[in-house]
């Protein structure tokens, strides 16, 4: 399995920016890549995923303030947030998998996490 480091997580007021990255032990190109996130006593739910023809899906709470992006020479994916917002705070996970559309939503549907960088917007 693909081992994922994520980084670039911090401490941002609302209306900033972060950009997160997710590196990859193996070539990335193999897979279909995600980011999760989870808020205190909440499920982990799904933010976005660039999957292997080049798509990008996104959550609709996330549309047109993040942007994924991945980088198959280096084998990083990073998720660039701007205008970001109280309800942005969580633990932000990066995932792999081989997924179909109609589950790429789903947590279980990914087979490689990693450990989480934490993101909290507050003032």
């Amino acid at each position: 399995q693909v081992q994922l480091v994520e980084s670039g997580g911090g401490l941002v007021q609302p209306g900033g920016s972060l950009r997160l990255s997710c590196a990859a032990s193996r070539p990335n190109s193999a897979y279909d890549m995600a980011w999760f996130r989870q808020a205190p006593g909440k499920e982990r739910e799904f933010v976005a995923v660039h999957r292997r023809n080049n798509i990008k899906y996104y959550a609709d709470s996330v549309k047109g303030r993040f942007t994924i992006s991945r980088d198959s020479a280096k084998n990083t994916v990073d998720l660039q947030m701007n205008s970001l917002k109280f309800e942005d705070t969580g633990l932000y996970y990066c995932a792999a998998g081989s997924i179909i559309l109609s589950t790429m939503k789903q947590s279980s549907t990914y087979y490689s996490w990693g450990q989480g960088t934490q993101v909290t917007v507050s003032s």
